[in-house]
């Protein structure tokens, strides 16, 4: 046998024993797994909460100035006066510098003023915020912003108010209708309530625009 018969003989033998990649076959369930991996990005955008959205949306989150607030609030779930009771801490000190004049004392309206300052629709005609919830509602009734609760669900982002008591941002309604929000100084600290369709009895939202 010749050296040229004897080179091809041995390409044939490499190449029947070389590993062949396996192919699954056209519908199979791997294939489908592996289409689904290419879907256009939209096709998962649709399905995004609000706040999802938000988080991976372009500068400035890409979204309303209420959802900005709202991410940004979120952002702060777990912050707790130090001591406890104390309407103080180091971040809750952060948050009293979105209100002029702020001293130490009840902060749900530090916060969200903070909040809106930081999503760039600071809360006041001047932008100064609010410590007392009846001047941050008196000042959204004056300007447009105040939506009474008898008008139906909130929208997410914007502020629930308790008569001049308490403030916190919506989260969410879900599919019963209950209002899930974000509060700051509940219990002494940032974190998410869940209350009924009337918001347990508040007085109502606030528009951030």
């Amino acid at each position: 046998m010749g050296i040229e018969a004897v080179l091809a003989r041995i390409a044939e033998i490499e190449s029947a024993l070389a590993p062949r990649q396996a192919q699954p076959p056209a519908g199979s369930a791997f294939s489908s797994v592996l289409a689904s991996q290419t879907a256009a990005p939209t096709a998962l955008a649709a399905t995004a909460s609000p706040i999802a959205a938000a988080a991976t949306a372009p500068a400035a989150y890409g979204a309303s100035p209420g959802l900005r607030a709202l991410q940004i609030a979120a952002g702060e779930i777990g912050v707790t006066e130090q001591p406890p009771g104390s309407n103080d801490g180091p971040r809750i000190a952060q948050y009293r510098q979105a209100v002029a004049g702020a001293g130490v004392g009840p902060w749900c309206a530090y916060f969200v003023s903070w909040a809106a300052r930081e999503a760039g629709v600071p809360l006041g005609e001047a932008g100064q915020g609010f410590g007392a919830v009846a001047a941050l509602w008196d000042w959204a009734q004056r300007t447009g912003r105040a939506i009474p609760a008898s008008a139906g669900p909130p929208q997410p982002g914007d502020l629930i108010v308790w008569d001049g008591v308490h403030v916190g941002i919506v989260e969410r309604v879900d599919a019963q209708g209950n209002i899930h929000t974000i509060e700051g100084n509940s219990s002494n600290m940032v974190t998410r309530r869940v209350h009924d369709s009337t918001g347990d009895g508040a007085t109502g939202y606030v528009r951030l625009g």
